[in-house]
């Protein structure tokens, strides 16, 4: 039987429609971490202060996530996307009215951005549930690929806070999220394939089975490596080398494009090699990039090169566990995608909170880079354990799909 090609399959402006949301939202989510070195100077933030503050806007996405996955199944995913977004926008509007002007006022903020943040847990299973099993992990790549909105927060906020002041950054940012608001409410659709509304108890089902709990670990790994790096680079470049906030958003963006750039080609790689071996790779090169950048690199090209080849890793990562989850928990893809999208945002939170206060007590973010390269490994090895029995069970069970 002849399968149809990716563009004859699923619905193309629901796809469009999902990118642009998640890309958006992504870019609001991380904006703090762009926005710290100007930030922290006027509030006279601690290190592990600033670490916190880029650190909640992930933590909120991550919980917040468990919340979409529930609704997406109940209401829908377009329904869910939609409130998110207004939330998010009436959120920075009112913080650009008001003002912050306090390290609480910060954290508050960061609350409300969670909600951004919590945006995956709707763009995938919106653009998922509309394609066939031999071309999810090119979908998912697709609509994941927003996480290149991080990079329009590296490259244009430090700018537009240094001729506006930080605090207007956030109202201009309300204006490309109300254009992508508009555009998604004409273009996105809900798949005709949605699953039955459960009990509220029964969406919790799928912590069961210890197959849900590997997906957690993975990504907490791999999304949480790049989300962390995301929020904290600028601070890094900062403090580490002295540069200027535009040159570390300049460095910062370079860096995030690498990762996101790379997402659908890790879902295609995971639909060509197979998720397993694609992951393998990932977590052997991320392991050693983090071990590298532990050492506490001397000149900027050299630090450059190994963020780059971390977020590279990672960003295929982020593509390889969502060719996987569609495939073992096709019905419950509503709530895999707010768990799974949870774990990976308390990883982001780890990461990002602990070189905060790594270099508070230390004297350098050092430690936190190392303790994280020593979380790849324990995915790795988690991985190779559980490979065997994938491939004869569930994997063996999908016809035309590697895993």
């Amino acid at each position: 039987m002849k399968t149809e090609s990716f563009w004859q399959a699923g619905h193309r402006p629901t796809l469009i429609a999902a990118f642009l949301y998640f890309d958006l939202a992504f870019m609001v989510w991380v904006m703090l971490g762009p926005l710290a070195p100007d930030i922290s100077k006027e509030l006279a933030l601690e290190p592990a202060q600033k670490g916190l503050m880029v650190a909640v806007p992930t933590l909120m996405g991550a919980v917040l996530r468990l919340v979409n996955g529930l609704l997406v199944d109940r209401i829908g995913p377009k329904m869910t996307g939609a409130i998110g977004q207004v939330i998010v926008m009436a959120g920075l509007f009112t913080a650009w009215m008001v003002g912050v002007d306090s390290f609480t006022g910060t954290l508050v903020l960061g609350v409300i951005l969670g909600f951004a943040g919590a945006s995956f847990a709707v763009a995938l299973p919106l653009a998922s549930r509309w394609y066939p099993p031999e071309h999810q992990g090119k979908a998912m790549g697709i609509a994941g690929m927003g996480n290149s909105g991080t990079v329009l927060a590296a490259l244009f906020a430090p700018g537009l806070a240094k001729l506006f002041g930080w605090n207007a950054v956030l109202g201009l940012a309300c204006i490309p999220l109300a254009i992508v608001f508009v555009a998604y409410m004409i273009m996105a659709k809900d798949s005709p394939d949605q699953p039955p509304a459960k009990p509220l108890n029964a969406y919790l089902d799928p912590l069961k089975d210890k197959d849900a709990w590997w997906f957690m670990l993975f990504y907490g790994v791999t999304f949480g490596g790049f989300s962390g790096l995301t929020a904290s680079l600028s601070i890094y470049f900062t403090d580490q080398f002295a540069v200027s906030t535009i040159t570390a958003g300049y460095f910062t963006a370079g860096c995030v494009f690498a990762g996101s750039l790379v997402r659908p080609m890790g879902g295609a790689f995971a639909d060509r090699f197979g998720g397993i071996k694609t992951l393998s790779l990932v977590y052997t090169v991320a392991a050693a990039a983090m071990v590298a950048i532990s050492t506490g690199p001397s000149n900027i090209p050299l630090a450059l090169a190994l963020f780059v080849l971390a977020m590279l890793a990672l960003g295929v990562g982020n593509g390889a566990v969502f060719q996987l989850v569609p495939q073992r928990f096709r019905h419950e893809i509503g709530v895999m995608t707010g768990l799974v999208g949870f774990a990976g945002g308390v990883g982001g939170f780890y990461l990002a909170s602990s070189l905060g206060f790594a270099k508070q007590l230390t004297g350098s973010p050092q430690l936190g880079f190392l303790i994280f390269a020593g979380l790849a490994l324990i995915a790795l090895l988690g991985l190779t354990s559980v490979k065997t029995r994938w491939r004869t069970t569930w994997g063996a069970a999908i016809q035309n799909v590697r895993i």
